[in-house]
């Protein structure tokens, strides 16, 4: 949804300020995997308990897969690879992020932690994966309340303020509403094609 509404109207300015310090010979892949490996630090950290840690290198990542686009349309330099590679690092990022929150649940014997985890990390998986089997059909969907950009920022606030129960809550309601979002769009335009064929 935010990234629905801002586009790349960012573009510039972002490109203004990597231009600076990178100059004009920077490979996106570079900043995709940057973010993968930010990722798993802050991983660590979660699994250390050090939330405020987590969630600065939660946001850090997250700059990293804003910049790799940047660089990647600014340069010119968008590849079928390179959006491929970016789309499974974002996936492990999601997952291995999630999958440290429900470590740290599970040795706490937090049962509610463990179960809102559990269901969040599915309507993870499930909404990047509606809209690629959509795509396989010819349909463009990239609608819906919670995409990644939203999870991020929630997890992010909760690992800050180390308030993760009422973020998990919220995901898991918003996560699969948006995999049934996606699933009546879907419907909607296949019925649209089946009438107009």
């Amino acid at each position: 949804m935010i990234g629905n509404r801002i586009g790349h109207r960012l573009d510039p300015y972002l490109f203004s300020f990597l231009k600076t310090f990178l100059g004009k010979h920077s490979n996106p892949n570079l900043f995709t995997w940057m973010g993968f490996f930010v990722t798993l630090i802050a991983s660590f950290f979660i699994l250390k308990e050090r939330w405020f840690l987590g969630g600065l290198f939660t946001i850090l990542s997250g700059l990293f897969d804003l910049f790799d686009g940047v660089i990647a349309r600014k340069l010119n330099k968008v590849t079928s690879y390179g959006s491929f590679l970016d789309s499974v690092l974002d996936r492990y990022s999601d997952l291995i992020l999630l999958l440290a929150i429900l470590l740290y649940y599970l040795r706490n014997e937090n049962l509610i932690g463990v179960t809102l985890t559990g269901i969040v990390s599915m309507g993870t998986a499930l909404i990047p994966y509606i809209r690629a089997k959509a795509e396989s059909l010819g349909i463009e969907c990239s609608i819906g309340l919670m995409e990644r950009a939203e999870r991020i920022i929630l997890l992010t606030i909760g690992l800050l303020f180390h308030g993760l129960i009422p973020i998990l809550w919220i995901l898991a309601l918003l996560t699969h509403f948006t995999v049934f979002q996606r699933i009546y769009y879907v419907r909607k335009r296949l019925r649209s094609k089946e009438n107009q064929s």
